[in-house]
């Protein structure tokens, strides 16, 4: 047997562009001898349709979209993801479902099992479980069909409780499988890849079949699939892997499954968080019509890494960056604003504030010296500064990034309709430690963000000598008690017997749930940690749990 896989970027909705690479990678599998090629989950409707699947229309075009995969494999085996109708009385409407299809006809529906309903998944919302797991014979060999999270049966949380009753893998197994077959579309956060092939090696190795796992890659929205598709014998060994955030497409044979282990080379996390980023960005733009991309150019570490990647992702001509100096605002400010710009070849301007301030100071009645403002009046700035560039946004045709970090976010430390303005927030689940450790990785080969942003203490520059240690603890220990309480869930009483301050972690937690109103207005970010704000993490705005 002959395997091709195809790790391709899809569109949620793009029937008619799915369908067509869909069918232009059978045609080129047919053409390289493939017996079997092999799509990732949901191929059709592309990854996560959330409540499109409400939609009888929707459905209907999964449907007939499918009808032209199958029209398409002749002489070949294709296994790709679709919707399909729950043809039982009771339940959910849908099943969430692999096709394998031979010659025209099909050979074997498989639903998937286990549908994941926590961070950013809701799938139980929508599908219906898998109540049977049918091994078929294809070409002289016993194949299982598995859906992504059907693979995850090992899983076991920080909490040590398994999620599932039921393992898919084992079914399978007991069915008699001499190979299984994991379609998914998997999304990307640091350490991801890691968990998804020691679940993987697990169940290889624990019911002694090869597995070949298939993962989505490109941005949809919040969410980034990195690919990293894989190929393991049936001793749990990777015998193949395919390359992160870009598509690929390649043949393996049985010979190749029985293999010994491929040398594992996985590049640093920063570096991922990078790609991840700039893919997703790129995707966004591309897939939702947008092609240029405005912010405010501060000097600052935030704004310039997020410059830094939307040069790399939609190239530097689609850039503008402008800067906006305040009477408040340092020469060096601009003057290392100006110096990205002119080293990345992106658009610059300056737009000075000050007379905007002024007027505002005189119509609000501001009673407040110039040099002593409040804190309305730094939002004020920040807000004059949201308005200039949603004009220019409007006028350009450009899509507002904003600049802020998760940090940040978490704590309300950002100002609404001010520095929170714009259409996507790039950084809004990458930690300000983070931050700096992707502008050194920008930076590796060459000074591309001055040594003087690098070096400055970060600062809002809304007051006079203001820096953001005036009013947060170190980003060090900021972001260890961020992700101890946001990404690892643990409890006040466990992080401060880490050595944490008490007073400072209650304060720390107490701006966390204070600070959701705001986080529900912020504009879409990429997920990249294992919680980030978003879809992935629900709380209500009305919570006495942490009063204000």
């Amino acid at each position: 047997m002959r395997y091709a896989i195809a790790q391709l970027n899809l569109t949620i909705g793009d029937f008619a562009g799915n369908t067509q690479r869909i069918c232009e990678h059978i045609a080129w599998g047919r053409a390289q001898g493939a017996d079997l090629i092999i799509f990732p989950e949901l191929a059709t409707t592309g990854y996560p349709p959330r409540d499109l699947l409400e939609l009888p229309d929707f459905i209907a075009a999964n449907l007939a979209a499918l009808d032209q995969i199958r029209a398409a494999a002749q002489g070949i085996g294709v296994v790709v993801g679709y919707v399909a109708r729950n043809p039982a009385a009771g339940g959910r409407a849908l099943h969430n479902s692999a096709a394998l299809l031979d010659n025209g006809q099909f050979v074997l529906s498989q639903a998937k099992t286990l549908l994941p309903t926590y961070d950013v998944f809701d799938e139980g919302r929508h599908f219906a479980p898998a109540q049977t797991h049918q091994v078929v014979a294809y070409r002289g060999k016993r194949i299982g069909l598995s859906i992504c999270e059907d693979c995850w049966a090992l899983y076991e949380p920080s909490n040590g409780r398994r999620l599932y009753a039921v393992d898919p893998m084992r079914q399978l197994y007991e069915g008699g499988a001499e190979l299984v077959i994991n379609i998914s579309a998997s999304p990307f956060s640091v350490g991801k890849v890691d968990l998804r092939r020691e679940l993987l090696r697990r169940a290889a190795k624990a019911y002694g079949y090869p597995i070949l796992y298939v993962n989505l890659v490109g941005g949809n929205g919040e969410l980034v699939f990195d690919g990293h598709s894989m190929a393991l014998n049936a001793d749990g060994d990777v015998v193949w892997q395919g390359p992160r955030f870009a598509e690929a497409r390649v043949l393996l044979s049985d010979t190749e499954l029985r293999g010994p282990a491929t040398a594992l080379l996985d590049p640093p996390p920063i570096e991922q968080v990078f790609h991840a980023l700039s893919l997703g960005v790129r995707d966004y733009f591309h897939k939702c019509g947008f092609t240029k991309a405005i912010l405010g150019l501060s000097g600052g570490i935030d704004s310039a890494v997020v410059a830094c990647i939307a040069a790399e992702a939609l190239g530097p001509e689609q850039v503008m960056a402008v800067a906006m100096p305040s009477p408040f605002t340092r020469p060096e400010s601009v003057t290392d604003a100006e110096l990205l710009a002119h080293t990345l070849g992106i658009q610059f301007e300056v737009i000075p504030i000050g007379e905007a301030y002024a007027a505002f100071r005189e119509q609000v009645g501001s009673g407040q010296p110039l040099e002593a403002p409040d804190l309305a009046e730094e939002n004020l700035q920040a807000r004059i500064r949201g308005t200039i560039l949603m004009t220019l946004s409007n006028r350009r045709g450009a899509l507002l990034l904003s600049t802020g970090n998760k940090s940040e976010l978490a704590v309300g430390y950002c100002t609404l309709y001010g520095d929170m303005t714009g259409g996507m927030a790039m950084l809004s689940d990458v930690p300000k430690t983070q931050v700096y450790e992707l502008a050194h990785f920008i930076n590796r080969d060459r000074v591309v963000i001055p040594e003087h942003t690098l070096q400055r203490p970060p600062s809002a520059e809304l007051r006079p000598n203001q820096v953001d240690a005036d009013s947060l603890p170190a980003y060090p220990i900021l972001d260890r008690i961020l992700k101890l309480y946001i990404e690892r869930q643990q409890g006040i009483e466990e992080i401060v017997a880490q050595g944490l301050d008490r007073q400072m972690v209650d304060d720390v937690v107490r701006r966390v749930h204070r600070n959701e109103y705001k986080r529900q207005q912020a504009p879409l970010g990429i997920k990249v940690t294992a919680k980030a704000f978003g879809m992935g993490r629900r709380f209500s705005i009305v919570n006495k749990f942490f009063p204000a």
